[in-house]
């Protein structure tokens, strides 16, 4: 059954975009990542543009995520006061983000700088995740005991000034750090179309010490409103939000989301960050294939913008 995008300008199979939007909607939920990072490049794999493709997945990421933030919140797995600093700055990132969305766009430029900056920081943030869990779960397994996070144990994060206490997290850290986090996180999101999961959950275990029971809930939290604000922002600055596209995968992400979030639940910490770890190789090494081979149509016509 093919189903018309009025702004992508192409007809697509509604079961494969309801099947992605469901996918990706369930690992939102099983790792508490937006998933963006993953349905982004399996629309520009699909011929969707990538202008299209990273504005329009924002809305997606939105409806996973507020359908896995309402399971996370019933079990009170959120540190509401941590999640709205992290909001706070990825509010202002996102919005730095549409305005440089807007300038590559203008140039020519967005889908080198997608793809490149795809291959770098999936390439890179993969590699230390998947290090990290196999050291992890080898531990456990010679029976060392496995903590992210010691009693007592300090970084240079700990140094700084403006320290604020978050209770449910156990923690009393500057807010400088949290700040700047959700400002990356924002700014990642707009431009490359991910909620930032995938940075945001090992940044909370390994830099802050979040403890592994709140970090998907207070990291979903952030990226719903986060992603919110990055929708509003490029359907008013750049009009490519295609909202066909954007509710076949929304109501797709929301069904998958549920299952996520609670199959979730039965699977150990290691054992999630070693399958999230292998997702983001995967998707880094596809992007790095796809700059590598030469492409089909070496020329392109791309209409000026008024």
């Amino acid at each position: 059954m093919q189903l018309y995008l009025p702004i992508a300008e192409i007809p697509v199979n509604i079961f494969v975009i309801f099947g992605m939007g469901g996918a990706v909607g369930f690992l939102s939920g099983l790792f508490g990542i937006g998933g963006g990072f993953l349905l982004t490049p399996l629309l520009i794999f699909s011929g969707i543009p990538p202008a299209v493709s990273v504005a329009t997945v924002t809305t997606q990421v939105v409806a996973s995520s507020a359908s896995a933030v309402v399971t996370y919140w019933r079990r009170k797995a959120i540190d509401f006061k941590l999640a709205s600093m992290l909001l706070i700055g990825g509010v202002v990132g996102s919005l730095f983000g549409v305005i440089l969305f807007d300038v590559l766009q203008s140039i020519g430029q967005l889908d080198l700088v997608i793809s490149l900056s795809y291959v770098t920081f999936l390439g890179a943030i993969g590699s230390l995740m998947f290090v990290e869990s196999v050291r992890a779960i080898r531990r456990r397994k010679s029976g060392a005991a496995v903590s992210a996070r010691r009693p007592g144990q300090h970084n240079w994060i700990h140094g700084l000034p403006f320290k604020m206490r978050f209770r449910q997290s156990r923690l009393y850290v500057s807010v400088l750090p949290i700040l700047a986090l959700g400002g990356i996180i924002g700014f990642l999101g707009t431009v490359l179309g991910i909620g930032g999961g995938f940075m945001m959950v090992p940044a909370l275990i390994y830099l802050l010490r979040v403890p592994t029971s709140v970090v998907i809930g207070t990291s979903l939290f952030q990226i719903l409103f986060t992603m919110s604000a990055a929708t509003i922002f490029h359907a008013i600055g750049n009009q490519t939000v295609d909202i066909v596209l954007a509710m076949t995968l929304m109501i797709g992400g929301v069904i998958g989301a549920q299952f996520g979030a609670r199959m979730g639940q039965n699977l150990r910490g290691d054992q999630l960050r070693l399958l999230l770890a292998l997702l983001v190789l995967l998707v880094g090494m596809r992007f790095a294939v796809e700059l590598l081979l030469t492409p089909e149509d070496l020329y392109s016509a791309i209409p000026s913008r008024a």
